[in-house]
């Protein structure tokens, strides 16, 4: 399944408004020379009715977000995720700037329809970190949003980034030819273990899995001990199930994976 059709359910009206750009922090990836060297992007907006409100109760948007030096098609996929996370039918705007815009133009509007309406819109999203080495960099680009209706949302990805390839990696840059339905396998008795389900019970009636079938996506993290998967709230269970966390051990699928690909390091 693709994540990038994940949150097609938020309808988000997204036009032009007003927008306002932080300054960005002097923080610097110190990890080692070999590595990419970036600072932090921030951005702290709020809507012009706020006056002197706190955040808490006005409509804001909060973003913060590393900028890699010399590093234009990793800056591009970061944005690129932070603009998709809430993007309606997965079609984000093309800049931050827009989507900003498009943010509180939709609180504008609502606001003349319901002017004695009061309404916290909320818009938080951020990108930090988690692994960077002279091979490879990892990132988690997450956030969460309010704009209306029962409950607000919240979204989290992965970013695995080859710094020599300058690409994001796919499962297909990791193992070898052929490998899908046996990482399947292995990653579904890991599902069932973690939610205490025996190895026939049927998933239909508390998951959302496409033909009641066991589906691994496409949001992973390549982390030191294995693969993790993760799972966003509507994506396989129902809101109030949350979020499900996935780790698929090197040691598990070890004969499955490419040689010399930027997993390597970690097999033992």
């Amino acid at each position: 399944m693709k994540t990038s059709y994940l949150f097609c359910f938020i309808a988000v009206s997204f036009a032009f408004g007003s927008c306002q750009w932080g300054v960005p922090a002097k923080q610097k990836d110190t990890t080692s020379i070999d590595t990419l060297s970036y600072t932090f992007k921030n951005i702290h907006e709020r809507a012009a009715d706020c006056g002197n409100k706190p955040d808490s109760a006005c409509a804001v948007i909060t973003i913060k977000y590393p900028v890699f030096t010399g590093q234009k098609k990793l800056n591009d996929s970061i944005t690129r995720k932070i603009r998709n996370l809430f993007a309606m039918d997965g079609h984000p705007d093309s800049t931050i700037e827009l989507m900003n815009k498009a943010f509180f133009k939709s609180y504008n509007d609502l606001k003349k329809t319901e002017p004695k309406l009061a309404m916290y819109y909320k818009l938080s999203s951020y990108a930090k970190v988690i692994i960077q080495d002279s091979s490879l960099t990892t990132l988690e680009v997450g956030g969460d949003t309010y704009q209306g209706g029962a409950h607000g949302a919240a979204a989290t990805f992965f970013i695995n980034w080859d710094t020599k390839a300058n690409k994001d990696l796919s499962l297909d840059d990791i193992f070898a030819a052929g490998y899908e339905d046996k990482l399947r396998l292995i990653a579904e008795g890991i599902f069932r273990k973690d939610e205490k389900l025996s190895p026939t019970a049927s998933l239909a009636n508390d998951y959302f899995f496409k033909d009641n079938k066991f589906a691994l996506n496409d949001n992973f993290l390549i982390s030191p001990v294995g693969l993790k998967f993760f799972y966003n709230s509507y994506e396989i269970k129902p809101y109030a199930a949350g979020t499900t966390t996935l780790i698929i051990p090197y040691s598990s699928i070890k004969s499955l994976l490419r040689p010399g690909s930027v997993v390597s390091k970690y097999i033992k």
